[in-house]
This record gives structure tokens, sequence and C-alpha cells, in this order.
């Protein structure tokens, strides 16, 4: 029997292992299979709002399945406990596409280049003909309209030196030619060269003294210290801190997951959140050479960045009195592997959380501000993602996301250059933004709940207004989800309140959470371009 509690908890490898087993024993099985996509599909509110105590909560996985040998893809659901599938239908390439990248394809498509003569013939007029120094870059290819590429498993191909272990590629572009590459096919089925033969040669290796400079040895030791142990517990997945309750999950396409988020208040346990991660991320660049024109990349649903979790080290990543926990992820094979150390948690002082002199008595009072942390870092290429949950004693929540590791580079002209800002001689970082996509299933005191969107309004001199100071809050109701695709827009104090339509306050107001947007440029690529079609989240806030 299943129990309500264990609805969101991540896959166990025994679930891994027997999904495969039932996928197998309804005839799909042999060395040319690969599960591109493994994901526990949780419950949906119905669901849940019909079970009663004893009833079997089911464990659904979904699931992409790739059989090589005839290149055709399957998208499948398994029920563990029945150990049936419940769905399985063949992908229309043309409309679906193929799924997750593999790890392989990016060895394959190093391959499939270094034998093309074309790219062979390209590296020669660049006075390159040692191929072992080549380091290939395959990337996600997008969609661009190639006809000939309608149905094909499509990856497309950078190239960089390497003329030391110790030098970071992306220091040596080999810029001007980008290979097209059809892994179905085995082939490079277009290669553009531009001409452009420049190779920046300055070293680029981050870990050089010579380079980066001596480490400080002037700063004192600063010791996060916590003698009595943490304030929080964590058992069976669920964490408990100052109030909080929140159920942590993580997968291989999203990484860390958040469930069943409440605090309580004074005996009464109030929900806040039935599920929060980030969904997606698009990394969408601005160069428009036809080298890299094409370059978006969706981290989340092309390369799966909880897949790519680090393991994390006490003393570097984390600080004070740690608890870290293991996340099991899938490879390509429908194998469990297991992550040690993915997920950080921890409790950090914050300042001062409120405080006040009193004039008349010449008294004062002052309150210290906590939270607690909950994170993971992946590495996807070049660059190096943090995501950090804070919960604070006051009842916040608030999502950081840290974008560090190194920028990804190419070859840049001589003279003004818009479109790449200079890193050395001739290299550039080019212009790119990261989009975020966080997904919220908001439940304030439950999950009948109403969105306003709140602004500060200023008024015109009036009869009412006669001197005119007067400003007042602007509230408008957003009915329809077409209705809250909405922008932010600072001038006016725009936010969100997000409010329970069942429970009120003592004064006799809904209960409610305010959303408070980053405000940061949606995505800047043009209205008709490909990536604008593909990652529409990232036009709204």
């Amino acid at each position: 029997m299943m129990l309500l509690s264990t609805r969101s908890d991540p896959l166990t490898a025994k679930e891994v292992q027997t999904m495969k087993q039932i996928i197998e024993e309804v005839g799909y099985q042999g060395p040319n299979f690969r599960y591109s996509y493994v994901m526990l599909r949780e419950p949906d509110h119905k669901t849940l709002a019909g079970w009663k105590t004893g009833d079997n909560i089911p464990r659904e996985i979904g699931v992409l399945v790739l059989d090589k040998a005839i290149n055709v893809a399957r998208e499948m659901v398994v029920d563990i406990p029945a150990h049936k599938v419940i769905y399985n239908r063949q992908l229309t390439p043309a409309s679906d596409g193929w799924g997750p990248i593999l790890d392989e394809d990016y060895v394959s498509a190093e391959t499939i280049t270094k034998a093309d003569p074309g790219y062979i013939t390209a590296l020669a007029k660049r006075g390159i003909t040692d191929l072992s120094i080549v380091r290939m870059l395959p990337l996600s290819a997008g969609v661009f309209g190639y006809e000939d590429e309608v149905g094909r498993r499509m990856i497309r191909v950078l190239s960089f030196l390497s003329t030391e272990n110790t030098h970071s590629m992306f220091a040596h572009p080999v810029d001007g030619i980008v290979a097209h590459v059809d892994l179905i096919s085995e082939r490079v089925i277009r290669l553009i060269d531009t001409g452009y033969d420049h190779i920046p040669m300055e070293s680029g290796d981050y870990l050089d003294p010579k380079l980066s400079g001596p480490m400080r040895t002037n700063m004192k030791p600063l010791r996060i210290t916590q003698p009595e142990g943490a304030s929080f517990t964590v058992k069976n997945h669920v964490l408990n801190w100052q109030n909080w309750e929140v159920r942590i999950g993580f997968n291989g396409r999203e990484g860390l997951t958040l469930h069943d988020i409440s605090f309580n208040d004074r005996g009464t346990k109030r929900p806040i959140l039935n599920r929060a991660a980030i969904s997606e991320m698009v990394v969408p660049y601005g160069e428009p050479q036809p080298t890299h024109e094409w370059q978006n990349y969706f981290d989340a649903g092309e390369y799966q960045f909880g897949r790519l979790a680090n393991c994390l080290v006490l003393g570097c990543d984390c600080l004070g009195k740690i608890q870290y926990l293991d996340a099991t992820v899938v490879n390509d094979f429908a194998e469990p592997v297991l992550l040690k150390n993915a997920i950080c948690i921890h409790e950090e002082d914050f300042g001062t959380l409120w405080k006040h002199s009193d004039f008349i008595t010449k008294k004062g009072s002052v309150r210290r501000q906590r939270r607690l942390a909950i994170s993971f870092f992946v590495t996807v290429g070049n660059y190096d993602y943090g995501f950090y949950w804070y919960f604070y004693l006051d009842g916040k929540i608030e999502l950081e996301c840290k974008a560090t590791g190194i920028v990804f580079s190419s070859g840049r002209p001589e003279g003004d250059y818009d479109f790449a800002t200079q890193m050395a001689p001739r290299l550039g970082a080019p212009c790119h933004q990261h989009l975020f996509s966080a997904r919220l299933d908001v439940a304030i005191d439950g999950n009948k709940c109403h969105v306003d969107e709140l602004e500060v309004q200023r008024l015109p001199i009036s009869p009412e207004n006669p001197v005119g100071n007067a400003f007042k809050r602007k509230v408008t109701r957003l009915e329809r989800e077409s209705d809250a695709q909405r922008e932010a827009d600072n001038k006016l104090g725009r936010v969100w309140l997000i409010a329970s339509s069942e429970k009120l306050n003592r004064l006799g107001n809904p209960t409610a959470y305010v959303l408070y947007p980053e405000g940061a440029p949606l995505l800047l690529a043009a209205d008709e371009s490909s990536i604008r079609k593909r990652a529409q989240y990232a036009t709204k806030h």
C-alpha cells in the first residue's frame, strides 16, 4: 500500500530497476535501447483531493525510450505498483522532437566531425593538422527551419584548441567553423566555414598563479560554529525548522524540488506551496554570426541539469553545521546513479530582522534574522549554477540563482564589435541571457486561491487631492491565465498578491503571500525568431 506522504518522494533505485524490467517485459529490450528521460509523475490535485486513508496513491514514471537500431522514440508511462505500462506512444520527430541529449551523443558527434573531410580541410586552412589538440563542443541544435533536418537527431559542433592539459579550451576558440551533425546517419550534413581564421592563443588557465595572482594571505579566519548543533531536522525527506515543514525531492530534469511547504502557526499547520522547483532555464545567445546564431540551450529540457549536480564539499560549497542529502538520478541505460552530497542544508545568520529605538523611553529592541538554505549546484559545460531556496523566520521564502564558472567564448573581430565583450585580444564573450522559469504550485491555506496585481497609482490634482500629494494602491484581479501573462514594472512597484479564496485573517482580509518579481530583462530575441517560439515562458515575468 502506498502512503500519501510518499507521493512526491524521489524515485528509488529499486523503482528504477522495476521500471526497466516492466518495459523490457513488453518487448522493449536490447543493447540499442536508451532511456533519455525518466521522471516521477506526481499525482494531480484531483487525485489527491479524492484520496482517503488506506487508498493506493500511484507511483507512475514517465519515460522516453529511444531504439537506436531503428531510430524510433516512444513516450511511456509505467505504473510501478500495478507493474504495467499504462501509456505507450511513438513520437513523431517532426512535431515532438527526440527528447534530451544522450551522454554518448557527445562522443559520437566528436567522432563523426573529426572524420569529416570538409572539417579536416577547414582546420588545415587554419594551420591545424593535429586533431588530438582539437576539443569538440557538441551543443543542442535548436530548430531553424532547415528542411534537410526534419526528423533527424541533430547536434551542432564547435571547436576549440587545448595545447596543454592545464589550458582552458575556451581561451582558444577555432571560430568560423560549425558542423551540423546528423546522429542518425552519423555524418556531417552541413559544414559552415566563414573563413574567419584567427585563433586567440593567450593562456586561459584560471588555476595558473601567474595569471590569477597569488591567493590572499592577509585574511583572518572566519569560523561559523554551532556548538549545540543545527536547529533543523530531516527525517524521511521531511525537513522541519522553526515552524517550517518542507518535503525534499530531486529528479534528473529539475534537480531539487520542494513539496508540501507549510508553516506551523501556533499549532495550526498552514499550507503555502504544494510544489516549488526550477522547471526550465534557457540560455539564448545574441551573436548573429553564422557560427553562433543558432546557440540557445534549454538546460533542463535538453541537458537535464539535475543529472549534472555536483557532489558538494564541506568548508567550500557550504559552511556551518551542514546536512547533506544524496540524490538518485537515472542514466541513459535506465541504471540508477547515486549523487553523493547533492543537496546542502544549513542555517545562516542574516543580520537584523527588526530593530527600533524608542525616542521617549530611550530603550531599544532588536531581533536577529536567520534563514535556512536548501541548495544544490550543477555544472552545464562552461557554466556552474547554484540554486538556493531560503526560508526565513518571518515567513518569507526566497529563491536565488547564482551563475558562476567561466563564460562561453568566441573569436572577436578587431575594432568595435557590438555582440561580444572583449576578454583578451581577439577573444570575446558573446552577449547572452540566462532565463529561469520557477514553477510554483501555490496553496495559500488551501488550493483555492486567487491572484491580484498590485500597483501604486499616482493621482492628479482634484477637489479630493488639492495639493497633489495623494497616491494609492491599485488592485486588479487576474481572472484567467491569459490575464496573468504580465511583465514586471518597477516604476509602478508592480507585485502579485496570491490570496486564499476561503480563509480570512483577523482583519477580515484574505490570507495571502506577495510575489516579488526580479524585474530583469525578458527574452530579447526578435518576435519572429525561432527561440522566441520555443521559449514563450521567457517573454513574461
